[in-house]
């Protein structure tokens, strides 16, 4: 019996092997899936909105302090309505691009200030807006009083940033309301003062300007400063 069993599995195994076909190639294995591209840097939208809010602010403190003659006060205006204003505007929907919501909210606050006073001296200048020679002074007012307002808590509410930023937006305020007070007593004096804080601040521009050019072509960016809050 065992001779018998051993011979059947024996002539199983046999049926069940089939033998490869002469000349056959085995199949070769998939190729492995190629890497995805790697994506490129976002990059930093302040290499355009810097040097935009730089030429703004240079060109009207140039003004401010009488550099221009009287002749001449609107000398800042093609700068700021051109240039600055929209450099500020690619550098905002660039950070609104990349989910920066905060070099967004900066750029495009700094933008529609300076479109905005651009706005306000023509159409002060050319009568646009029917508003008579007596409430003029008051109408420069209430665009002071309304940006040192927004740019007031757009520093408050920016504490967490370096402190070089900090700075710069106390500058900022800071030469909105000798404006203001050099439009409420018709202070040449003050203007000037304000003058020389628009170029302050317009310094620290430039300080940060460096540091991202730094950090955009390889090198490190510059000490800013701890925030004030954590």
């Amino acid at each position: 019996m065992s001779e018998v069993s051993d011979r059947q599995q024996s002539r199983t195994a046999t049926a069940v092997e089939v033998p490869a076909p002469r000349g056959a190639v085995p199949p070769e294995p998939a190729p492995a899936p190629a890497p995805p591209p790697s994506e490129p840097p976002p990059g930093d939208p302040l290499v355009i909105g810097l040097p935009a809010f730089i030429a703004g602010s240079v060109a009207l403190g140039l003004v401010d302090i009488n550099f221009a003659p009287v002749a001449a006060a609107g000398a800042a205006i093609p700068i700021i309505a051109t240039a600055t204003s929209l450099g500020l505007l690619i550098a905002t929907i660039w950070a609104a691009r990349l989910g920066q919501t905060a070099v967004a909210s900066v750029t495009g606050i700094f933008g529609g200030f300076w479109l905005s006073f651009a706005a306000v001296s023509l159409g002060l200048g050319h009568a646009w807006f029917a508003i008579l020679p007596a409430g003029v002074a008051r109408t420069v007012e209430v665009f002071l009083i309304t940006w040192l307002a927004v740019i007031g808590l757009l520093t408050l509410g920016t504490l967490r940033l370096p402190s070089v930023y900090t700075a710069l937006f106390v500058l900022v305020d800071a030469a909105l309301v000798l404006t203001l007070m050099a439009t409420v007593q018709a202070s040449v004096d003050l203007t000037k003062t304000a003058g020389w804080v628009v170029l302050a601040f317009a310094a620290l521009g430039g300080y940060l300007f460096l540091s991202s050019l730094s950090g955009a072509t390889g090198g490190k960016p510059f000490p800013l400063g701890r925030p004030i809050v954590r």
